[in-house]
């Protein structure tokens, strides 16, 4: 099958590579995101593979059904730039990668908390500045705090063993409870407003939806537990980031943890060093103390691209064979 890779960095290319030895597909890597601008360079292929940015509105799936391209193969879980209502008016098959290294995620999402707490990005930058002083470093321990989740998926339960690990009370919510999941991890299921009112620390593991969008917002955030962190590795728009920043001038959190963003298409996984950010509401964010940001890398492991890698190929190899689509995105 003869495929168009966009949005490439050469850690895609490396993994998608090394994985199609086991298929034979013909993979072409473009480093544009495919959207209505680069929609052309579809021609000639059997098949797109995009990311998490990427956008396939009406417009994209019309032209690519008009020049043959009947798949779309994600290779990341999350699907809300793909208009599915137009795929299916197309005759466009849709499939992600549902699951490929949820301790990833939920792994750099105790990356990013545990630097909050720890303020470990203030301290290494004081060291190479030779600054070996411990003033405003004081944190706070993790164990017997309440850790939040919302959203218990793969990802939100790796999270919580790793939250039982450091000796945490675990609450979760979630409108589909994993009962059993509870009983032998040992969590409770909750409201959202208990949820807000007694986590210490709050995680996102949810996928972005009209239900879900906008979820933390000035009335949630308004519930938070004071001085509570928040910790957002799944998907940037859950987040209002306009009431985050009034939440943070206020000083009613102790601290973010952002590997995602809700403006972050066309600037996270590009190098800006040299320009001038032109979004208000990130260079805000990134003046507090208190804010961690990273570029969308919670995915970013050699076993997690390896697994997104092969999922997506075995997913256009299933398409190409005419057989049941395990992970195909339905409307």
């Amino acid at each position: 099958m003869r495929i168009a890779v966009f949005d490439t960095k050469h850690y895609d290319r490396q993994a998608l590579e090394s994985a199609n030895v086991a298929f034979g597909h013909e993979l072409t890597f473009f480093e544009p995101r495919l959207n209505a601008q680069t929609v052309s360079l579809v021609l000639g292929f059997d098949a797109v593979c995009p990311f998490v940015n990427d956008c396939i509105d009406d417009s994209v799936v019309e032209r690519m059904a008009a020049a043959g391209v009947m798949l779309v193969t994600l290779r990341c879980a999350g699907y809300n730039g793909v208009d599915l209502a137009a795929c299916a008016r197309y005759g466009v098959a849709v499939t992600r990668v549902p699951a490929y290294s949820p301790e990833a995620v939920a792994e750099h999402a105790f990356a990013l908390l545990l630097s909050v707490v720890r303020h470990t990005h203030k301290a290494y930058a004081r060291v190479r500045e030779l600054n070996f002083a411990l003033d405003g470093l004081v944190g706070f321990n993790l164990q017997g705090k309440t850790f939040g989740v919302l959203g218990t998926g793969r990802i939100g339960l790796a999270a919580i063993r790793i939250a039982r690990g450091f000796g945490m009370r675990v609450l979760a919510c979630d409108p589909r409870p994993q009962v059993e999941e509870a009983a032998s991890l040992g969590f409770e299921y909750c409201s959202m407003a208990r949820l807000l009112g007694e986590s210490d620390v709050l995680s996102l593991h949810l996928p972005l939806s009209v239900a879900t969008h906008h979820i933390i917002n000035a009335k949630a955030l308004a519930a938070m537990k004071p001085m509570a962190v928040l910790i957002n590795t799944s998907r940037g728009g859950l987040v209002d980031t306009s009431a985050l920043i009034d939440a943070l001038k206020a000083g009613h959190l102790t601290g973010v943890g952002l590997d995602v963003y809700e403006m972050e298409e066309g600037v996270f996984f590009q190098d800006l060093s040299a320009a001038c950010l032109q979004d208000d509401q990130l260079a805000r964010l990134l003046t507090f103390p208190n804010v961690l940001v990273t570029s969308h890398q919670g995915f970013l492991t050699q076993e997690a691209l390896a697994a997104i890698a092969r999922t997506t190929l075995e997913n256009a190899q299933a398409y190409e064979r005419g057989e049941h689509l395990l992970n195909e995105v339905l409307l």
